[in-house]
């Protein structure tokens, strides 16, 4: 976007009104002189001269003046221009880490000299950062090395795990608890992507203000008395209708109290299973009732010697249609309970090929027989209880080993239909009875020397020598059976067993990406920023968090009924982008996408059909946005689209809004052009995803990072400072 810079401006206004000056004190000197030479008849006759012919005399000004204009234009964009966009490139470099080299522009030899000896002069000062850095790098090695540990750890809890400052600003989470609460937003939001946690992010957003103040109300009563574990307990619900149960634990300074931990644990399912088990109970119970009231009348009836044998007959009747109710009551109190309780049971996805792995070291520790394997598909998981399957798997061995005295054993597993999978143990020799199947298949396990691979029986709820091999197979709601093989003369016993979703498969099998040298999951920095205090406006930008958006649309034309079909934003706290706390969604626009914007953004129009609404997707982000300021790129274009949108959908985007447009205009007013990718360039940022609205939101937020020293520099610290700078600029003019 080019445009005719203010300085451009003012210095050809200040040409053309010095020229003008000087021709015009000319003039009239030169008409004094003549005037003083002709007599009176002769400068009347002169004067009527010069009348009749002033439009000649306007024209010629009006020449004189263009001339004068081209010219200080010309000398500008020769002479003056070139040293004054070095300038705001040496102060850029300066002021910022940018190093790439300077844009040398068209002009005297001494400019090309300067911009040489500056960017000497930028690569020996990148040369002494490095050093400084390398120095700081070896110096914090330790400290980045415990943090790096403290994030590894913190990843591989089984709770949620949550650290805030007293005020409640999240500055610690877990990759758990990142989960569980993107799991809770998309309860409570119809559109996916809007985190409710985010570092410095307020917990309140969540949980009720009220249970955390009375919590740490309890936590500082039993530091007080003195207590080796100050913590206090609580259960809340979310916005979703979820219930948490949350411990907090404080983090003191010494004897202050400086914030707290939460360990979450969802536990909505278990509270709903208990619920069910409460009333299946209930039932049970107050059904019972009426049952036995008419046993006890038929029983004691019975007694009376006197009774016909047709009343008999039909009291008798009455006792078995009666025990045949208790029966089928009791079979399917009995059915709901075994289901609850299989619902209950831990499982956890393992690999397939591990299992066998496993099960053939503890066969042949057990029997002292052979075992291999008779194909394995190594990209099967399953959903397992691995002791109590692996116990099953050993007690059969033994008991086939024992009893037809087996020297080798084959294990199989492949992949079977309904999301299942077919695990077989195989041995050549004699088949067995039904009878003897079933015998082994209900009997109890023995315990044997399950022990044998380090195993521990009390690993179960209960020692796998109370349990049958049927009670396994329901366990995992899976089936069992004996099969011949005639053609192979073999036999085998064969499982059902689930497989796992692809997507713990494909979490659990994918090589993990390499973490960054400080995850974006946490910033203790945020322990020595206090409350936010003061109005928004005169706040230190640098204090301040920000989301930094972008929307892709079907058009340029905001009122004519062009609509948002993707929004993107990411988030900036303390200084730093944190990239894991993006937004990113499509929108179905419900409307024609134009041929011309599918080149410029690749939205197929395929690819929205069936995504949310804005109606959906605006509130999501909404969300998403609350309590910081807004940035983009030629922000009054995004905020058109999004204020259209608010009196239908109730919402009200007030937030204060920052453009990176405007702001580069401002630290930079020489420049031709302020369009992002020209901006980019200028700070040596890689532009990756141009024309997503992702993609040019993380560009935005490098841009915006890298002007604030720069607007620093210039004096501008607040937020209402740059607010108001930023409407001096000629760009504040457009209207969308």
């Amino acid at each position: 976007m080019k445009r005719f810079e203010p300085g451009r401006q003012r210095f050809v206004a200040s040409a053309l009104a010095l020229g003008l000056c000087v021709l015009g004190v000319w003039l009239a000197a030169l008409l004094a002189l003549l005037a003083s030479t002709l007599a009176p008849e002769a400068r009347a006759a002169a004067v009527d001269s010069l009348l009749e012919r002033m439009p000649l005399l306007v024209l010629a000004l009006l020449g004189f003046g263009a001339a004068v204009a081209a010219g200080a234009d010309v000398w500008w964009r020769r002479r003056i221009a070139p040293w004054a966009r070095l300038a705001e490139q040496v102060r850029l470099r300066a002021e910022t880490d940018t190093a790439t080299a300077v844009e040398i522009a068209p002009g005297p030899p001494a400019l090309r000299a300067m911009a040489l000896a500056v960017d000497a002069l930028v690569g020996q000062r990148s040369g002494l950062r490095a050093d400084v850095a390398a120095e700081v790098a070896r110096a914090g090695a330790r400290i980045e090395q415990e943090r790096a540990r403290l994030a590894a750890l913190m990843a591989e809890l089984t709770h949620s795990v949550v650290v805030c400052t007293l005020d409640g600003r999240v500055l610690l989470y877990n990759q758990r608890a990142r989960r569980q609460f993107q799991e809770l937003s998309q309860a409570a939001l119809t559109a996916g992507g809007a985190e409710l946690l985010g570092l410095g992010r307020s917990i309140y957003a969540v949980f009720d203000r009220a249970h955390v103040a009375h919590a740490l109300e309890t936590v500082r009563l039993r530091l007080r008395r003195g207590d080796a574990e100050p913590a206090a307990t609580f259960v809340t619900t979310t916005r979703g209708g979820r219930l948490l149960r949350a411990v907090l634990a404080p983090v003191r300074d010494g004897d202050a109290l400086d914030g707290f931990v939460l360990l979450l644990d969802d536990i909505t399912q278990q509270h709903e299973r208990d619920l069910a088990q409460d009333r299946l109970l209930l039932t049970l119970i107050e059904g019972q009732r009426a049952s036995l009231g008419s046993l006890q009348a038929a029983v004691e009836l019975l007694d009376d010697p006197t009774l016909d044998g047709a009343t008999r007959g039909r009291l008798l009747g009455v006792l078995r249609d009666e025990v045949r109710t208790i029966g089928r009551r009791l079979n399917d109190a009995g059915e709901r309970s075994a289901a609850t309780m299989k619902a209950r049971w831990p499982m956890q996805d393992m690999r397939g090929a591990d299992l066998v792995e496993a099960a053939r070291r503890r066969i042949e520790a057990a029997t002292g027989a052979s075992s291999g394997t008779d194909g394995v598909d190594d990209a099967l998981w399953l959903t397992v209880d691995s002791f109590a399957l692996l116990q099953a798997l050993v007690d059969l061995a033994r008991r086939l080993v024992d009893e037809f005295a087996l020297r080798a054993l084959w294990l199989r597993l492949e992949a079977a239909d309904g999301g299942r999978a077919r695990l077989d143990l195989i041995w050549t020799g004699r088949a067995m009875s039904t009878e003897t199947v079933l015998g082994w298949e209900n009997e109890p396990m023995h315990d044997g020397d399950g022990g044998a691979d380090g195993g521990d029986a009390s690993a179960g709820a209960a020692p796998a020598s109370l349990l049958s091999v049927r009670d396994v197979v329901q366990r995992h709601g899976g089936e069992f059976w004996f099969e011949r093989d005639r053609v192979h003369q073999r036999a085998f016993f064969r499982w059902l067993l689930p497989c796992a979703d692809q997507g713990s498969a494909a979490a659990g099998s994918s090589a993990p990406s390499p973490a960054p040298s400080r995850p974006e999951y946490y910033d203790f920095d945020l322990f020595d920023r206090g409350a936010p205090g003061g109005p928004l406006d005169e706040r230190p930008l640098a204090e301040l968090g920000f989301t930094v958006f972008d929307t892709e649309t079907t058009g340029l034309d905001p009122t004519g009924g062009d609509e948002i079909i993707q929004i993107g934003a990411a988030r900036i706290v303390n200084g730093r982008l944190l990239r894991q706390e993006c937004f990113e969604q499509l929108v179905d626009p419900r409307r024609h996408v134009p041929a011309a914007g599918i080149a410029i953004h690749g939205i197929e129009p395929d690819r929205l059909v069936g995504q949310p609404t804005i109606a959906q997707v605006l509130p999501a982000f909404h969300a998403y946005a609350r309590d910081t300021v807004l940035v983009a790129h030629n922000a009054a274009f995004d905020m058109r689209f999004l204020q259209l949108k608010e009196a239908a959908l109730g919402l009200h985007f007030d937030q204060p809004v920052l453009d990176t447009l405007l702001l580069s205009a401002l630290v930079h007013p020489n420049q031709a052009s302020h369009r992002l990718e020209s901006i980019a360039e200028r700070f040596g940022i890689a532009v990756v995803g141009r024309h997503t609205a992702l993609g040019d939101a993380l560009v935005t937020a490098e841009v915006f990072l890298r002007l604030l020293p720069l607007l620093a520099a210039l004096g501008i610290h607040t937020l209402a400072q740059a607010r108001e700078a930023s409407q001096r600029t000629y760009y504040a003019r457009l209207r969308y």
